[in-house]
C-alpha cells in the first residue's frame, strides 16, 4: 500500500486480516471530501481488497452530569456524551437579563410578545453561557447530533431549546429511552425520531401561561396586600384546598361521648391475651344503639338524631360499668368470611410521592430528587409518569424473581397487567419500576441512606404485583351482657392472615395514622353461639370528636390528582413553592396554612373565583393536555386565557380598582363571638385589632406559630389586653435588679430582662421550648432560660467546654462549633454531660464520611467573575462565593435557587 494511509498512527499494511484490508476510520465531517477522493484512489490503483469502514463522530446531549456519566457506559468511544444541565435558556428571570434593544417594548419586562402570536422572549441566562458555548464547540467537532433528554413534555422543551439556540448545522437526531440499561439505549439508538413539537407546544404554552398568571395577578397581590406573594394557575388552588380545610376545623365543634370496653375471656381462661382472652366493645344498651363519632352534626357538636340513639355520659357509663361487672356475658352470635387482597398497581409519579410521605415523611420534593437520581445512575425507570402499565420486559422480570426468592406458591397464578391512567395522564408509558430485564434486589446494589430506601420500597412494590393475592379470615362476635335492670350488647372484631401472599413483600401505608396495616393479625379466639364468658374487666371511655384531618403532603397530592388539578410530574415544585412564600408551614406531617394564606385565597375568590375553582383549573389542564396531542391550538388557546371575555388580562383591569387594600389584609375567620375584633396581616404578620370606646383602635400581634384554627374569642382578648396592659413583670433578677417578662411575639412566647430603652435597645430574649406554656414560667424557670447558653462539662478527649442552649432551630447542646439539637424528651436546662456526650458521638457517626459536594454551578457572579457555586456540607446547603461560604435558609430550597435569587443571598450577606 503506496499511499500511507494509516489509522490511529498505525499503517494500514499492519492492518490486514482474512486477505482484506480493514481501514477504520474516525474523523470529523470537515475531512469527508478528503477521505472519500483518497478511498476512491486506491479503489483505482487496484487495491480490490481494501475496506474502509467511515466511523461517524456522535454527540449525545442530555441533561445532567449524572444521566451522562451512566450512558457512556454503554456507547462506543466514539460517541461522546455530554450535559446541558437543564434548559440552556428560559424567559427573562429580571430586567438585567432583557436585551437592551428589546427593553423600550411594552411587553418587555413579561417576557412575551402578546401582539406577535405570543411569542416568548427567550433569553440564555448568565449561568448558562459557558454551558453553551461549550456545548456549540462540541457540536462543530461533531458529525451528527442526538438529543437523549427526558422522554416528557419538559424533556422535548428542553431538546428543542438546544436545536433553535445553537443552530446545529449537522444532521439531528432525537433520542428517547424510559430506563438506562445497555438494552434500552441500544434499542434507542436504533429507533430515532424527530422533535415532537406538539410536546414542545404544550409545554411552552405552559410555561406562557404560568408567566402570564404571576406577573399579572402577583403585582397586583403586591399593591394590595404585600410583598413577595404570588398566585399562580396551579398553586393557588392547592393553597385553597389546604385554607378551606383549615375553616372546617373552625367550624368543627367537637362532641363528647362514652362507650364501654370489656376484656372477655373463656370460662376458666387466663387473663392472658395470647389463651384466650379479647376485647370488646359496647354497642347497644337495650336495643338501642350507643351513639359514635358519625352520629355528631360537625357545626354543633350535638348529635343529629338524638332521639334515635344513647349518648352516655361520664356518670351512666360508670354506674353501667359496675352494673356490668356482675353481668351474665354470653355469645349472641359469630360471623365468618374470607376476603381476598390484592396488590396496589405499580407506582407512578404522585403515588410514589403519597407513599414514600406516608412511610418514610419524605417531602414530594425530595422524593422526586432521589427518583431522579435513581433513575439518571440506571436503577429505575423513568420517574415523571402517569402509566400504571408494565412492560412485557418488567413482568418477566418480576415474576422470575418472585418465584425464586418466595415460590411458586406465591406468584400470582395468572399474569397481572395494570393499563389505568390518571386523568390527564402524560406521555410516559410505563409505570416506576426496577431498571433493566432483570431487577436487582435492594441488598444487591451499592446503595445506601435515601436512595437505598426508596429503591427498597419500588422494588417490593414491583414484586408484590405479580405475586398471588393475600387470603384474611375476618371474624366478628356480637356478645350480651344481662344485668337485673338491662342488656348491653357488645362486639368483638378479628383478623387472621390465612395465606400472606403479596404481603411477604410489601403492604400499603395509610394517611391514618392510627390504621392497622393490612398484613397485621389480631385473632378472635374460637368462639360459639350461647357460649358462656368471663369478663375479666369493663372500663368506660370517654370519646370526642375530632375536626377533619390536616392535609399532609401525601394527601394533598392524592387531592390534586382527584381533581385533575396540576399533573404528578409539577407537585413536587408546587408544593414547594407554598412553603417558600409563607403560604404553608409543617406541623410534624400536617401542612397548616398561614394568615398570609388566607388573605390572598380570600382576594381571590371574591375577585378572581376562577383562579381557585377546581373545575376550571382542571379543564384547564385538559386543553393543555390537547395541545400535546394537537388537538388544541396553542395561539388560540392562550388568546382565550389572557385577552378573552373572561380572559386573565380583562379580569385584572376591572377588579383592581375595586380592590380596598384594608380591605384585602382583613382576614374573615369564621369565628364567633369577635365583638368587633378584627384580624388584620401586616407588613410584620398578623395582628388583632379592636377599637376601644374612646374611638381608640387597639392592636395586639398573633404569633406566627398560632395556626388560625386555632385562634379562639379568648386568645384574641388576652393579646389586645397584653398589648393595652404592657407587659407585667414576673420578677427581678437578684444579680441585676431588672425586671423579668414573660412575652408573646411574632415567633412565639420568650422571656425576656429588662426594658426597651434607648441604651437598651435589644435586651435580652430567650425563647420558651416546645411545649412550655407561659403559664409555667415562674421567675426560677425564667432565670434558668435566661442563664442559657449554659455550660454543662468538658469533653474528656478535648477538654473543651460543651453548652447547651436554645436557638432558631431550638434547644441544642454544641461542642467546639459542632451543634447537635435535643431529643424531643430532652430537657435544655436539665441535659447532663452524659447525654450530651451520646448526642455529639450520634452526630458525629453521622458526619463520617461526609464531604462537601456541587448540588449546582451557578456559573460567574456578573459583577465580578467570582465563581458561585451551591454546595451541600456538614452543616446543610450554601452558596460558595469565591472564597467566601454563605448559608442557604432552611425555609430555601437550593435546587430551585436561581441566579437572582443567589445574587440577593451574596449581597445580604456580603453586601
Amino acid at each position: 500500500m503506496q499511499h500511507g494511509l494509516q489509522v490511529a498512527g498505525v499503517p494500514a499494511s499492519q492492518r490486514y486480516k482474512n486477505g482484506r484490508f480493514a481501514v477504520v476510520v474516525t474523523l470529523s465531517h470537515m475531512l469527508w471530501p478528503t477521505l472519500m477522493t483518497h478511498a476512491i484512489m486506491e479503489t483505482a490503483s487496484g487495491l480490490n481488497n481494501l475496506i474502509v469502514t467511515i466511523r461517524m463522530k456522535s454527540l449525545i446531549i442530555v441533561e445532567s452530569p449524572t444521566k451522562a456519566k451512566t450512558i457512556k457506559k454503554f456507547l462506543p468511544k466514539s460517541i461522546s456524551v455530554d450535559s446541558c444541565n437543564g434548559h440552556i435558556r428560559d424567559l427573562p428571570a429580571s430586567a438585567k437579563e432583557i436585551p437592551a434593544k428589546l427593553k423600550k417594548n411594552k411587553w418587555a419586562n413579561l417576557g412575551i410578545d402578546i401582539d406577535n402570536d405570543y411569542e416568548p422572549l427567550y433569553v440564555v441566562s448568565p449561568q448558562k453561557k459557558k454551558t453553551v458555548a461549550r456545548l456549540k464547540k462540541l457540536i462543530k467537532e461533531a458529525d451528527e447530533l442526538i438529543l437523549a433528554t427526558d422522554e416528557d413534555r419538559e424533556g422535548e422543551g428542553i431538546s428543542w431549546h438546544i436545536v433553535d439556540e445553537l443552530k446545529p448545522k449537522i444532521p439531528v437526531k432525537r433520542m428517547v429511552f424510559h430506563e438506562i440499561t445497555e438494552e434500552a439505549i441500544q434499542q434507542a439508538l436504533r429507533d430515532f425520531r424527530d422533535i415532537n413539537m406538539d410536546l414542545v407546544n404544550a409545554q411552552e404554552a405552559r410555561r406562557v401561561v404560568d408567566r402570564l398568571a404571576g406577573y399579572t395577578i402577583s403585582p397586583l397581590l403586591w399593591k394590595k396586600i404585600g410583598p413577595g406573594l404570588s398566585a399562580g394557575r396551579v398553586q393557588s388552588v392547592a393553597v385553597q384546598l389546604l385554607v378551606n380545610r383549615e375553616r372546617e376545623r373552625m367550624r368543627f365543634r367537637s362532641g363528647s361521648y362514652w362507650d364501654l370496653k370489656a376484656v372477655l375471656g373463656k370460662t376458666g381462661a387466663s387473663e392472658q391475651k395470647e389463651n384466650g382472652t379479647f376485647e370488646a366493645e359496647m354497642t347497644h344498651l337495650d336495643d338501642r344503639r350507643l351513639a359514635s363519632g358519625k352520629d355528631f352534626d360537625e357545626s354543633t357538636g350535638k348529635l343529629k338524631k338524638p332521639d334515635k340513639l344513647v349518648l352516655l355520659d361520664r356518670e351512666q357509663a360508670e354506674s353501667l360499668q359496675e352494673e356490668l361487672a356482675a353481668a351474665q356475658w354470653s355469645v349472641k352470635s359469630v360471623a365468618s368470611k374470607t376476603q381476598k387482597r390484592t396488590p396496589a398497581p405499580p407506582f407512578i409519579t404522585s403515588t410514589l410521592q403519597q407513599e414514600a410521605n406516608r412511610k418514610f415523611g419524605y417531602s414530594a420534593r425530595d422524593t422526586m430528587r432521589i427518583a431522579q437520581k435513581l433513575y439518571e445512575e440506571g436503577y429505575i425507570t423513568y420517574m415523571r409518569t402517569d402509566s400504571t402499565n408494565l412492560s412485557s420486559q418488567a413482568i418477566k422480570a418480576a415474576r422470575s424473581a418472585v418465584a425464586r426468592m418466595y415460590g411458586d406458591d406465591y406468584l400470582s397464578p395468572k399474569v397481572r397487567t395494570y393499563s389505568k391512567r390518571s386523568k390527564g395522564a402524560q406521555e410516559a408509558h410505563e409505570a416506576i419500576r426496577p431498571a433493566g430485564s432483570q431487577f436487582r434486589t435492594p441488598s444487591d446494589t451499592p446503595l445506601t441512606g435515601r436512595e437505598a430506601k426508596l429503591y427498597d420500597l419500588i422494588w417490593k412494590r414491583t414484586m408484590a404485583t405479580q405475586m398471588a393475592d393475600a387470603r384474611v379470615a375476618l371474624t366478628s362476635a356480637v356478645i350480651e351482657a344481662e344485668t337485673e335492670t338491662s342488656k348491653a350488647q357488645f362486639k368483638a372484631t378479628g383478623k387472621k392472615v390465612l395465606f400472606p401472599g403479596f404481603f411477604r413483600a410489601y403492604v400499603e401505608g395509610s394517611d391514618d395514622p392510627e390504621a392497622v396495616l393490612e398484613d397485621r393479625d389480631t385473632p378472635l379466639p374460637e368462639l360459639k353461639r350461647d357460649q358462656k364468658l368471663e369478663c375479666h374487666d369493663v372500663v368506660p371511655v370517654e370519646h370526642e370528636t375530632k375536626p377533619p384531618a390536616r392535609f399532609t403532603e401525601a394527601s394533598l397530592v392524592k387531592q390534586l390528582e382527584k381533581d385533575g388539578v396540576g399533573r404528578p410530574s409539577t407537585y413536587a415544585t408546587i408544593i414547594g413553592t407554598i412553603m417558600e412564600r409563607d403560604y404553608v408551614r409543617k406541623e410534624g406531617n400536617a401542612l397548616v396554612p398561614t394568615f398570609t394564606a388566607f388573605a390572598v385565597t380570600e382576594l381571590l375568590e371574591k375577585h378572581f373565583p376562577d383562579l381557585v375553582d377546581e373545575q376550571f383549573t382542571s379543564q384547564m389542564e385538559q386543553r393543555l393536555d390537547d395541545i400535546a396531542t394537537g388537538k388544541e391550538d396553542r395561539l388560540k388557546y392562550l388568546k382565550s386565557y389572557y385577552e378573552g371575555e373572561k380572559g386573565l388580562k380583562n379580569m385584572v383591569e376591572k377588579q383592581e380598582s375595586r380592590i380596598d387594600p384594608q380591605d384585602a389584609r382583613h382576614i374573615s375567620l369564621p369565628v364567633e363571638g369577635l365583638n368587633g375584633m378584627r384580624v388584620f396581616l401586616g407588613r410584620f404578620g398578623p395582628y388583632v385589632q379592636v377599637k376601644k370606646e374612646d374611638g381608640e383602635d387597639v392592636m395586639g400581634s398573633i404569633p406566627d406559630n398560632m395556626a388560625p384554627s386555632d385562634i379562639t374569642v379568648e386568645k384574641l382578648q388576652q393579646l389586645v389586653e397584653r398589648s393595652e396592659q404592657g407587659p407585667e413583670s414576673i420578677g427581678q433578677d437578684p444579680e441585676s435588679g431588672q425586671p423579668v417578662y414573660v412575652l408573646s411575639g411574632r415567633f412565639g412566647p420568650y422571656v425576656q430582662l429588662g426594658d426597651v430603652t434607648e441604651s437598651n435597645k435589644k435586651p435580652k430574649r430567650v425563647s420558651l421550648p416546645k411545649g412550655m406554656k407561659e403559664s409555667d414560667v415562674d421567675l426560677e424557670t425564667a432565670l434558668k432560660l435566661l442563664s442559657l447558653p449554659r455550660t454543662i462539662g468538658q469533653h474528656p478527649e478535648t477538654g473543651k467546654e460543651i453548652k447547651a442552649g436554645i436557638g432558631r432551630f431550638g434547644p441544642y447542646v454544641v461542642h467546639d462549633g459542632t451543634f447537635q439539637s435535643l431529643g424531643k424528651d430532652d430537657d435544655v436546662l436539665e441535659v447532663g454531660l452524659e447525654r450530651a456526650l451520646e448526642l455529639l458521638k450520634k452526630k458525629a457517626q453521622k458526619q463520617k464520611g461526609k464531604t462537601s459536594s456541587v448540588i449546582k454551578d451557578m456559573g460567574e457572579h456578573p459583577e465580578n467573575g467570582e465563581k458561585i457555586q451551591i454546595m451541600t456540607g456538614r452543616y446543610g446547603p450554601y452558596i460558595k462565593y469565591g472564597r467566601k461560604n454563605i448559608s442557604i435558609p432552611k425555609n430555601r430550597d437550593p435546587e430551585s435557587l436561581d441566579m437572582g435569587s443567589v445574587l440577593d443571598l451574596i449581597k445580604q450577606k456580603v453586601g
